[in-house]
């Protein structure tokens, strides 16, 4: 069977098709789908929404969840086992594997290992494909459609897995991107080159105040000082009270969490905060993965 290692493992219809019965769950859709399963919830780097939020959608759809929050206490930490084997002891126990761990390429490897379904929860600064599911549905959530977004991105966009795996699948729906960030945080060129070849217009900006009154969405990360030291963000790249004196009606403010000075909390109270409700979206979104997935067997 399969299962998520890439956004890029999605078309357009497979998308749309995850995205209409997450809203179906939003709505009160009640399903057992994993009665009987076992999921194993293995995450060796730290997360909070990620990590609850799969563990409460298996729990909705009748299934039980084993693994750890601390692959500290694991033999691959403490013993010299090797990831490769930890996967395949992993994959001995569970009829799916639900995996973060630090290294690009983790989760395909794992993938390759085991013979039941793997799902990325994030590989290192590489993709985090359920995220990017999540940020769909609550754009679309939030304003109606995905066709045709202005959508702005700033912050880290070099480290920030979650603008990796974002930017890969806005090319089926025609959005509009504008990057925000300082000169060393933005997107590579290899990201830019696969826009640019999928039709994608994007330009890049010094601050939010350019652009501002042009978005539907802004997208905003905050900075992965776990992955990099010694890097300073500016006030340029910071959310102020001033900087949405001139949005549009319909503007919201997205952000994968945890935020930091990128995101003050006096922003919480303005009608353009949905970074809250994007987080729950999570949960109905890994519900639709998880009962696709073990009602055909594929998400493919």
């Amino acid at each position: 069977m399969q299962g998520l290692i890439s956004i890029a493992d999605l078309d357009k219809n497979k998308i749309n098709e995850i995205l209409k019965l997450s809203k179906l769950f939003k709505d009160g859709l009640r399903k057992k789908t994993l009665d009987g399963k076992v999921i194993a919830s293995c995450f060796f780097e730290n997360s909070t929404r990620t990590r609850l939020s799969f563990e409460s959608a298996v729990v909705h759809l009748g299934g039980s969840t084993i693994g750890f929050a601390d692959s500290s206490a694991t033999s691959l930490a403490t013993k010299g086992e090797s990831l490769a084997d930890t996967f395949k002891i992993l994959s001995c126990y569970a009829d799916a594997l639900i995996i973060r761990h630090p290294l690009d390429g983790s989760a395909r490897l794992a993938s390759e290992i085991c013979d039941i379904p793997v799902i990325n929860a994030g590989d290192g600064a590489n993709q985090h494909p359920t995220q990017t599911l999540l940020d769909l549905f609550s754009i679309m959530d939030s304003q109606g459609r995905l066709e045709g977004i202005k959508l702005g991105i700033m912050g880290d966009l070099k480290f920030g897995r979650t603008v990796h795996s974002l930017v890969e699948a806005v090319k089926w729906f025609g959005m509009q991107l504008y990057f925000i960030a300082p000169k060393h945080l933005r997107m590579g060129d290899e990201e830019l080159f696969n826009l640019k070849t999928s039709g994608i217009q994007y330009s890049f900006h010094n601050s939010l105040d350019e652009v501002a009154h042009e978005l539907d969405c802004l997208y905003l990360t905050r900075l992965q000082k776990e992955r990099f030291v010694d890097e300073v963000i500016s006030d340029t790249y910071k959310v102020n009270l001033a900087s949405l004196a001139n949005v549009k009606p319909n503007f919201k403010i997205l952000h994968p969490l945890p935020r930091q000075e990128e995101l003050p909390v006096e922003i919480d109270n303005t009608p353009y905060a949905y970074y809250f409700e994007q987080a729950q979206n999570g949960l109905y979104v890994r519900q639709a993965l998880l009962d696709i997935l073990f009602t055909n067997g594929s998400i493919d």
